[in-house]
């Protein structure tokens, strides 16, 4: 689905990113970890084409090539990025905004009855949504924001959600919330690369992990093993083995 390799990202004369691979298979979910700064974010952006980046390699769904193909362009393709923040229109209604996040399909001539029960979907999905419709988006709390950011990007029909950061200043029962849904979308055959501070959970439901530090992987592999390797679980998980 996605096969990156070489990546670099730089911001002025500092590299963020120094020559980054790795890959996310169709159907997967794959977790970015690591510490603040580690480039996990920049990683992300790139990806959705809103950072410029070097690349050796950097493809999405065996043939589109990323370093060619503008933003804007990404989403129709099947790529949508969950942005670090949520991103929302605030002064949209709810409803607008899950609008906007089919809009691409429509344009394609996507018809409106399709759309109509995708949206229907979302609110099943997102309940806490659905009594919010007309509202502002800027009126929700955090954890509805980034519920409707969600329901938004989903509203695409991507073939790879990107997420990064969705639990970011959740209190923890709407983080528990936000995960079941993430864990759900995954379950419903939906292929995910995952960037997140709580490592723990996010090692919980990947399928395979990347451990990033100052731009480079550390460390990969299958999420079951990390969460378990005695390195991860002092550096990342704050657990000291005995």
């Amino acid at each position: 689905m996605l096969n990156i390799q070489g990546l670099t990202v730089a911001y002025g004369g500092i590299q963020a990113v120094k020559g980054l691979s790795f890959q996310v298979h169709a159907g997967e979910l794959v977790c970015l970890i690591g510490c603040n700064g580690a480039g996990k974010t920049s990683t992300m952006k790139a990806i959705a084409g809103l950072l410029p980046f070097e690349a050796h390699a950097a493809t999405f769904k065996g043939a589109i090539d990323l370093t060619a193909l503008p933003a804007h362009e990404r989403l129709p393709n099947g790529l949508a990025l969950v942005p670090e923040g949520r991103g929302i229109f605030s002064r949209m209604t709810v409803l607008e905004n899950l609008e906007l996040g089919a809009n691409a399909r429509l344009q394609a001539g996507c018809p409106q009855s399709e759309i109509h029960a995708d949206l229907e979907k979302m609110l099943m999905l997102f309940p806490r949504i659905k009594e919010r419709l007309k509202q502002s988006a800027g009126t929700l709390s955090g954890g509805e924001q980034q519920m409707l950011a969600m329901a938004r990007a989903l509203m695409g029909k991507p073939d790879l959600l990107l997420l990064d950061e969705p639990s970011m200043g959740l209190a923890p029962m709407m983080v528990e919330k936000i995960f079941e849904v993430i864990q759900q979308v995954h379950r419903d055959g939906m292929t995910i690369l995952l960037v997140e501070q709580n490592a723990h959970i996010a090692l919980q439901l990947a399928n395979r992990a990347y451990v990033m530090d100052s731009g480079l992987i550390d460390y990969e592999g299958r999420a079951c093993e990390l969460i378990n390797d005695p390195r991860i679980r002092e550096t990342y998980l704050g657990q000291v083995s005995p």
